[in-house]
């Protein structure tokens, strides 16, 4: 009688990013074998000393997919592309097309789990001042009438992944906010910067609930829901390390970077009608560099929302491992270490 080895790798997309080398690394101290699957141009000096196995590929090509997911048990896919500028056939390129290749690739190698890593932004724009929103809210709710790419993008990877779940694909989707930590590259330079400029505004009062968690502390969740048969189908909010709201949130950055608290205030209704502006001509110069400000940024920052992360706690006992001053602490002394910031 023939046998057929287990499948112990699990595969990680997007692993030289934020998310995804938090995946890669938690995974590695966990004894599990990790694949990444990763551009030809892609840094992959970290993920080699954690002891990855990088493979070379294009996420939009079936070939590669189906090469990469060869004795794959499990699938934590978290490359997309990130940020709220760009244009539409980026996103769907790099979202949409990679996503579905990816998951029918997955679904047809008999794959576990395929856990998709998609963001509060699924949800649309929902009211603001209700109770928080949960999994049983709908998704892509009032989208903006025009530019809205990253959050179209995140309604649209989960409605083709939700539609492959009948033919076969066991999915479990993870829904994060706002995320930092070692790592990011981008949102940690601009906070530090902004902050010892002096130019960081809060956008409103300040004491709105602030989404924002540690990509630590998301990994744990994404690595539980993986391992849990109820999680099968389902989908969990991971979007904080209990409530903060955007003063206090960024007060910690301010005491790590050495700064003054940020006590200056901007009227959040008419920056985020300027963002539109700013965003218009851009678009009109057809430029690849973001405005000073967007509407997404803003509406980040200043939106009176919440999210509510019971499901995951109660469902997969998740709890976050460390606290917003442990977590803001471990990606400044990170950011600090970098060469351009030493």
């Amino acid at each position: 009688m023939m046998t057929t080895e287990p499948r112990t790798t699990s595969l990680v997309t997007g692993a030289t990013g934020l998310l995804g080398s938090h995946l890669a690394e938690q995974l590695c101290r966990r004894g599990t074998h990790v694949r990444a699957l990763v551009r030809p141009t892609s840094q992959t000096d970290f993920l080699r000393g954690l002891g990855v196995e990088c493979v070379v590929g294009d996420l939009t090509s079936p070939e590669s997919c189906r090469q990469a997911l060869q004795g794959v048990d499990c699938v934590y896919h978290a490359a997309a592309k990130v940020g709220d500028w760009g244009w539409w056939p980026e996103f769907e390129r790099d979202c949409l097309v990679a996503t579905g290749v990816l998951a029918r690739a997955a679904r047809d190698e008999g794959v576990r789990r395929f856990v998709h890593v998609s963001s509060t932004s699924a949800y649309g724009h929902p009211h603001e001042g209700g109770p928080p929103i949960d999994e049983t809210n709908p998704l892509g709710q009032h989208l903006w009438p025009v530019w809205d790419y990253y959050t179209r993008s995140k309604v649209e990877c989960e409605k083709i992944l939700w539609g492959l779940v009948p033919d076969g694909l066991r999915l479990t989707i993870i829904r994060p906010s706002w995320l930092y930590g070692e790592r990011d590259r981008t949102t940690t330079a601009r906070i530090v910067r902004r902050l010892r400029s002096g130019i960081v505004s809060l956008m409103g009062p300040g004491d709105n609930p602030l989404s924002a968690v540690y990509a630590g502390c998301v990994a744990e969740a994404a690595i539980l829901a993986a391992n849990q048969g109820a999680a099968e189908g389902q989908a969990y909010n991971v979007t904080d390390q209990g409530p903060i709201n955007q003063r206090d949130f960024f007060d910690l950055w301010a005491k790590v970077a050495g700064t003054p608290p940020v006590t200056r205030h901007l009227n959040y209704r008419l920056v985020f009608a300027a963002s539109l502006g700013f965003e218009a001509w851009a678009r009109l110069w057809r430029s690849q560099t973001p405005p000073l400000i967007t509407r997404y940024a803003t509406w980040l920052m200043g939106r009176n929302l919440s999210y509510s992360t019971a499901k995951a706690r109660t469902e997969l006992g998740w709890t976050p491992s460390c606290t917003y001053q442990e977590g803001i602490a471990r990606t400044f002394r990170w950011f600090e270490t970098l060469p351009e910031h030493a």
